[in-house]
């Protein structure tokens, strides 16, 4: 259900009317599409500013509500001959379209199939009489991107040679092409070059067909392929669905492979014999030599692709958004009882309500984002250092007892029945922290390694970790598996104690 707004941006924004096509952009069955925009009908969401302004959790009580009920499936209509459609539009009469010969269908047969039907059915019959069907792009409506190989790299110091990685993109009617060099076909690469590719056009398509790769699609499948959500967030950016092609089926992407053998031939081989050092020096090499392939005329339709570019898809792109897609990573966290989610070892925290609830972070160059069920309920201020934590005085409960389960004392309770050293531990971590949750994961994960350790050697260890002044989990943890709390400790290294004279006692929690 969380896909209802995808599919209704898709329909109402992105002018993509074919459910097949939407069911394989947001991963999930033809049907369920359709019932969907059905649904948005009858209750009367038809305009996308006041579908976006309803959250997740009132669209889906508002298209499905959860009380029973349905609509009442309708008796069996009529269908036409198809065969004898087919030959009307056959006769190459330009007068004759589908819109008419459904009218005349619908004054024999008022109850009959309705316009959409009628065309999508009349399609499914067009398709079972030839396997392999040419396909007619319409301005503006596709850009195909494909990656190959390219030009090695040449290291200045080493003479090794770096393999690149050629990006390349074709709109569908004008067959304008885009083509940049990459290091790799890594995730920020790809959607790097999207974002360099809809500038050139100075437009986006309504869709954007891509291969199987995995920086683009996350799971291939043949009917209903898995969108990374990073590249799904640069078609909701941009305004553009993302189709993959069947697996094996190099015709749903014919376009990309024609464009990356011209590019090939054109560009690549214009430049096997130049070194190259630098990836920007290759680049500036391709530029001229891809105006050149643009400008081109192509001899079946006697024009350059440059020329059927401005006059058909330039005018029919959707116009760039205000500023360029930045570049985001997507990761899906617990919530922890400290209320603070880890990315990449740093901590961020989150509203205190939502303690072990699964969030995702949006990890961009300077700003993490947490979101919940759509919606962002933290953002911060990226940070590298490592181990460090990023709290909103917000997000922390006025009564930490009254909305966690765990509380300083419980803690401290659980290590005093393990040891009076682990006991004393314990309170070192929760005391020397900014705020005492934050020593919350710290505490749990020395308490826990006791079920893999032992009470015992866990004590040990505690005893020993007080002793040298190292009171952290990462000391207990080191000392349990290399055995070191077992092995004596010479006289020099002895010292006094501060986890046991640093403690704030039980009363400071009372």
């Amino acid at each position: 259900m969380v896909k209802i707004k995808t599919i209704l941006r898709l329909y109402y924004l992105g002018g993509v009317t074919r459910s097949r096509l939407i069911a394989r952009a947001v991963d999930c069955g033809r049907t369920a599409v359709q019932e969907c925009l059905r649904r948005a009908k009858v209750s009367g969401l038809t305009d996308w500013a006041a579908i976006d302004a309803l959250d997740e959790e009132a669209l889906e009580a508002r298209l499905y509500p959860k009380s029973p009920g349905g609509p009442v499936k309708g008796t069996r209509r009529p269908l036409p001959d198809w065969a004898r459609v087919r030959e009307e539009l056959a006769r190459g009469d330009h007068q004759v379209t589908l819109a008419l010969l459904w009218q005349e269908y619908k004054s024999e047969h008022p109850d009959g199939l309705q316009y959409s039907q009628f065309v999508c059915r009349y399609r499914k019959f067009e398709q079972k009489l030839s396997v392999v069907m040419r396909q007619h792009h319409r301005p503006g409506e596709k850009v195909f991107v494909d990656f190959c190989d390219g030009i090695r790299l040449t290291d200045p110091v080493t003479g090794a040679k770096i393999p690149t990685e050629l990006f390349v993109g074709a709109l569908g009617a004008s067959s304008y092409t885009f083509a940049r060099a990459t290091i790799s076909q890594a995730m920020p690469e790809w959607l790097d070059c999207h974002v360099r590719m809809y500038e050139d056009f100075h437009g986006v398509t309504a869709i954007t067909v891509c291969d199987n790769l995995r920086s683009g699609i996350q799971r291939p499948d043949r009917y209903e392929a898995e969108v990374n959500e990073s590249y799904q967030e640069l078609a909701r950016h941009y305004g553009t669905c993302v189709i993959a092609a069947r697996v094996k089926k190099p015709r749903d992407k014919a376009k990309a492979e024609v464009a990356v053998l011209v590019a090939q031939r054109w560009i690549l081989a214009a430049l096997r014999h130049r070194t190259f050092y630098h990836l920007a020096e290759l680049n500036e090499a391709i530029a001229p030599l891809l105006d050149k392939l643009n400008a081109r005329v192509m001899r079946h339709v006697n024009a350059s692709r440059r020329d059927l570019y401005e006059r058909l898809d330039k005018p029919a792109l959707r116009p760039l958004p205000e500023t360029p897609y930045e570049y985001a990573q997507w990761r899906c966290v617990r919530l922890n009882i400290d209320y603070h989610a880890q990315f990449e070892d740093h901590y961020y925290s989150a509203p205190h309500a939502l303690v072990k609830e699964s969030l995702w972070v949006r990890a961009t160059q300077d700003t993490v984002e947490l979101y919940h069920k759509g919606k962002r309920v933290a953002s911060h201020p990226r940070s590298f250092i490592k181990y460090a934590y990023s709290t909103v005085p917000e997000h922390r409960p006025a009564s930490h007892r009254a909305y966690l389960e765990w509380t300083p004392s419980r803690l401290i309770a659980w290590g005093r029945s393990i040891g009076p050293a682990t006991g004393a531990l314990i309170d070192y971590v929760i005391t020397h922290k900014p705020h005492p949750e934050q020593g919350y994961r710290s505490a749990l994960g020395i308490l826990r390694l006791s079920k893999t350790f032992g009470a015992e050697r866990l004590e040990r260890a505690a005893d020993k970790a007080l002793a040298i002044n190292s009171p952290s989990y990462k000391t207990v943890k080191t000392m349990l598996k290399q055995r070191m709390e077992e092995a004596p400790m010479a006289a020099s290294t002895e010292s006094p104690k501060l986890g046991r004279a640093n403690v704030r006692g039980r009363d400071y929690y009372h």
